[in-house]
């Protein structure tokens, strides 16, 4: 009896080291979900319908870079991770978060929430980050254990030969969770606009990047074992100078401050003055919205924290809200931020390997949703505080 309990137990550990899954989370900024349909990108389409491909990505509200990449290695929306924002401020203590500062970016402070690569960690797996928004914290055990400052001049396929070499390490320092991030898309939808020929060029060229990262992957001898899930944080839209709406001018004399993103914008001041701006905005409510914070319809999921505006204004698609200081609204072409239910906010979702289903077309799914996803796949325990549900996703795995 002794030597059959012996033996169970020793198939059972083998068993669990020969499954071991290995999950590298590739991010192509600003990717949005239909640039798959233009007929140039045929290895990102191959791998697709060789695999998962969801119609959509839904990012969380607002559909900016740090929240969402914040949101899908969380399974948090912003209000309950704490980056509400690419850019935002303390109203408390005027502290200000932005992604251009480093020191800002890497304070523990603003990031409410466990990433990944801290759950991970935290149970015995090894993790490593060639970019990511929230992976360079000065924490020691709130970044992955191996991780890359953030430098865009960094070529694409040096951070893929980087990745593959980490995944091409002894057993024991080799890690289980990967991340990558191209930033093209994004910068060129910004730039020049969502339909334009220079961003059809940055589509062609992640393509050509992730072929390579394919080929790269295949020549692993645990090829095998590789899970690759390719996400984008939030697509992209058109804007126009004739959509811009000054909320100083409207808000002039008033006693408040405002602060403006373009596709959002927050008000702050002592109650009668925030009261009274309340009062002018509506009377002026004409393509954009503006709410008390605590009135915020649910399905943004935007108003259980304290760094939120007074006041939230949010515009039409495609309209831009500006203040006198702000001019950034009329150098872009395309932006992003928007109601994340539009269309045009959405991005991608395509994932491989053996823990996916083979040819498996879905609908949209959830990027909160993707956190417990991978802790599935790498068999460990989630946060059990989190707002996405496992539930609804673990249907696309086998």
């Amino acid at each position: 009896m002794r030597v059959f309990v012996l033996f169970v137990f020793l198939l059972l550990n083998a068993r669990v080291v020969f499954s071991s899954q290995y999950v590298v989370l590739v991010s192509f900024d600003g990717f949005r979900w239909d640039y798959l349909e233009r007929g140039l990108t045929p290895n990102l389409n191959r791998f697709a319908n060789e695999g998962v491909r969801a119609i959509s990505l839904q990012p969380v509200f607002p559909s900016g870079t740090f929240p969402n990449h914040c949101s899908i290695v969380t399974g948090l929306y912003p209000e309950n991770h704490g980056i509400i924002g690419n850019n935002f401020r303390n109203p408390f203590d005027g502290t200000i978060y932005t992604i251009r500062d480093s020191n800002a970016v890497t304070d523990p402070r603003w990031y409410l929430g466990e990433a990944i690569w801290e759950t991970a960690r935290r149970q015995g797996l090894v993790t490593a980050s060639f970019f990511w928004p929230s992976s360079e914290l000065k924490l020691d055990w709130r970044h992955p254990n191996i991780f890359m400052k953030y430098d865009p001049r960094i070529p694409y396929k040096t951070r893929i030969d980087s990745v593959v070499s980490w995944l091409s390490l002894p057993f024991d320092k080799r890690p289980r969770f990967v991340t990558l991030y191209f930033e093209e898309t994004d910068n060129r939808g910004h730039s020049f606009g969502p339909n334009s020929p220079q961003t059809d060029t940055a589509i062609m060229i992640c393509d050509e990047i992730f072929g390579y990262l394919l080929e790269k992957i295949q020549s692993l001898p645990i090829k095998d074992s590789i899970n690759i899930i390719v996400v984008s944080d939030h697509g992209m839209t058109e804007l126009s100078k004739d959509k811009i709406i000054n909320i100083s001018e409207i808000l002039k004399n008033v006693g408040v401050k405002v602060y403006s993103y373009g596709y959002l914008a927050f008000v702050n001041g002592v109650v009668d003055s925030v009261e009274k701006a309340f009062r002018i905005l509506k009377q002026n409510e004409n393509h954009f919205k503006v709410y008390r914070r605590s009135e915020m319809p649910k399905f943004y999921n935007f108003s259980n924290n304290p760094f939120i505006g007074d006041l939230v204004i949010i515009p039409e698609f495609g309209w831009s809200l500006s203040t006198d200081i702000n001019d950034y609204v009329y150098r872009v072409k395309g932006n992003h931020g928007y109601d994340n239910y539009w269309m045009d906010m959405h991005g991608i979702f395509i994932a491989g390997g053996s823990s996916f289903k083979k040819g498996y077309r879905v609908g949209t799914i959830r990027n909160i949703d993707v956190y417990p996803l991978i802790c599935r796949i790498l068999n460990i325990m989630p946060r059990g505080n989190i707002d996405g549900k496992l539930e609804n996703i673990e249907y696309i795995l086998k």
